[in-house]
Formats: structure tokens, C-alpha cells, sequence
């Protein structure tokens, strides 16, 4: 299904997975995704989010704050079921990749896409974080644009 997701990619999903078994969850969200972002560390999601003074202890204390509030269903991804913002927020970030021209799924998408997921703990944390769709995709950019920039359209890993 996911055939164009990086290394790095790879990764950050099954980093998602131990999360959630971390806080002892049977489920993997979107906040799972976005700390797992954070503990890869070498993407560009991590980077962006790193530029926006956000680091794991803040994003886990915005998560452990709203994840006692949410309770999903689920859906089943992989070993452990994801839920129904989790299956959103891959295909979005799939499209959000086709729409920047990458040949392949990063975790710049996945964070712009966790941003975009109305009503998940991600959004929300980031919310509470002070970053939006918006000032990601305006990182994203200004990478794209910058020729010195480490960043590739295909997300180098």
C-alpha cells in the first residue's frame, strides 16, 4: 500500500508502533506518529519542527495532556491497529508528496499531514505547540527552494 514511503519512513512507522506500546495503548494514533517523528530525529519533519523550539519532552507533555481526553476507534495497520486519522493522515500525506513532486513519501508529508488531520491528538498537539499546516508547508518550500539546502524533492535518506 505504502510503496514509496523512504527508509527513514519505514522507521518513523514502526517507531509509531513502540510508542504506543509505551503508553500502553493497543492502538497507533496520530500522536504516536508525531512523537515517533521526533525520536527518528534525522528527518525533515524532525528538523521543522526542531526550528519551531519543539522538542520531544514539550510535544510529549501536549500529547499526555489531550491523549487522556481522546479515545479512538481503530482500524487495523500492521501489527497494531491504527486509527481512522491514522489511515487519513497517510493518505494525505501520500498526496501532499504527489503534490510537491516527490518521487516518494518523507516525513515533511507526514508531518504536513498530521497538522492537516482535524480533530486528532497530533493536530491538537501541534496546535498547542503553535505550529500549523501553514508554517510547515512555508518550511517546506523555502527547503525546496533553497539549492543548498540538504533537502532533496526525493527526501534523501
Amino acid at each position: 500500500m505504502f510503496e514509496k514511503l523512504t527508509p527513514r519512513m519505514d522507521r518513523v512507522l514502526k517507531m509509531s508502533q513502540q510508542v504506543a506500546r509505551d503508553y500502553e495503548q493497543d492502538y497507533v494514533g496520530t500522536e504516536h506518529l508525531l512523537l515517533a517523528i521526533i525520536q527518528e530525529g534525522t528527518g525533515v519533519g524532525s528538523s521543522i519542527l526542531a526550528d519551531n523550539d519543539i522538542t520531544l519532552a514539550r510535544a510529549k507533555a501536549a500529547v499526555d495532556k489531550l491523549i487522556k481526553k481522546s479515545l479512538e476507534d481503530t482500524w487495523v495497520f500492521g501489527r497494531l491497529p491504527g486509527t481512522p486519522h491514522f489511515r487519513n493522515v497517510m493518505a494525505v500525506a501520500i498526496e501532499e508528496a504527489r503534490q510537491l513532486e516527490s518521487k516518494v513519501v518523507c516525513t515533511e508529508h507526514l508531518l504536513l499531514a498530521l497538522a492537516k488531520e482535524d480533530g486528532s491528538v497530533a493536530q491538537a498537539a501541534l496546535h498547542e505547540l503553535g505550529v500549523k499546516s501553514g508554517t510547515i508547508r512555508a518550511a517546506i518550500t523555502r527547503r525546496l527552494e533553497d539549492p543548498a539546502s540538504a533537502t532533496s524533492p526525493d527526501c534523501a535518506d
